[in-house]
């Protein structure tokens, strides 16, 4: 594209606007792929535990996929506005649009959609993401829309999120963002411990992984919550203002660290008040000495037989 008195010009274009996440719909994907072969092996599984093991399975899965997928979201904050402004530059002409702004852990996404989506003999429906990274700004993106052409919203709205933007938007959203993603990517790692473990037949360790998978989700949640409590720039289309709230990823990532307290807490108690309820619900072998004579101890505890085979285990340990 040449450039005309320094001043890049605007070249209607046909585009398609962006519809799903790409790796979202990757980690869904493999998700999905896990608990169709849980499922597959179901019936290998023995005992009457067998809907509680693949409620846990499940359950599991959904928590390891709420915490991966939401590192590639778009939408911890959104904001919508329907306003009445200029389409393009170099001209007067006035378009009904929805614009919106989502913004996620990687960069933000702008989107801009006729109202009707034919307008001006030209189609209106566009869905622009610009990054922010440790080795990219906002800058290169939005430099690369105005050699483009993209409209006049769009320009107006990512122009905000520029490093030479008087708002310092980027830098607040970008420092909030780089913590909350490695606060879930060691929620995930937690989250994996915890499976571990499970697997390993130490329930209680377990529970207690799963309460700080529920911590490190919480601190990540508090980390992205402070950019909003910092001075913003009105983003304002004519009288209307462009405002934003906390969106899907972040109410679901919310839910998702309330359910693995939950989780952990009930965990706990019933490995204290029920060991047995939780040794069948967990399926645990019945050849683990340790673990039957912890059982024993906790059900005999005021009349201990001295000759028993657990006092003998205890005696050599």
């Amino acid at each position: 594209m040449t450039v005309q008195d320094g001043v890049f010009p605007f070249f209607p274009q046909k585009r398609t606007p962006f519809i799903f996440d790409t790796q979202s719909i990757e980690v869904i994907i493999i998700f999905l792929a896990l608990a169709c072969t849980f499922i597959i092996i179901l019936p290998g599984i023995r005992g009457k535990a067998r809907p509680f093991w693949l409620l846990r399975v499940f359950t599991s899965l959904f928590i390891g996929a709420v915490i991966l997928a939401v590192n590639f979201t778009s939408d911890w904050e959104v904001g919508y506005i329907s306003a009445n402004t200029t389409y393009k530059a170099f001209s007067n002409a006035i378009v009904n649009v929805d614009i919106g702004l989502w913004v996620g852990l990687k960069g933000i996404n702008i989107t801009l959609k006729g109202n009707p989506v034919v307008q001006k003999n030209e189609t209106i429906d566009y869905n622009e993401q610009f990054h922010w990274e440790l080795t990219k700004l906002v800058d290169h993106d939005y430099y690369e829309s105005l050699e483009n052409g993209l409209p006049n919203p769009i320009l107006y709205v990512a122009e905000k999120f520029t490093g030479k933007s008087p708002c310092t938007l980027q830098s607040q959203y970008r420092v909030c963002a780089y913590y909350t993603s490695a606060l879930m990517w060691l929620a995930f790692c937690t989250w994996l411990i915890s499976n571990v473990l499970f697997c390993m037949q130490t329930v209680e360790y377990g529970a207690y992984m799963i309460l700080i998978t529920a911590a490190f989700m919480a601190f990540s949640l508090l980390s992205f919550g402070t950019v909003r409590h910092a001075t913003m720039c009105s983003i304002k289309f004519g009288s209307l203002t462009l405002s934003t709230v906390f969106g899907g990823s972040f109410w679901l990532s919310l839910g998702t660290s309330l359910l693995c307290v939950l989780i952990g807490v009930f965990l706990i108690l019933m490995y204290r008040i029920k060991p047995k309820t939780m040794k069948w619900l967990f399926n645990l072998t019945e050849n683990d000495e340790y673990d039957s004579c912890e059982n024993y101890k906790t059900d005999n505890s005021s009349s201990e037989d001295v000759d028993s085979p657990c006092m003998a285990l205890r005696r050599m340990s």
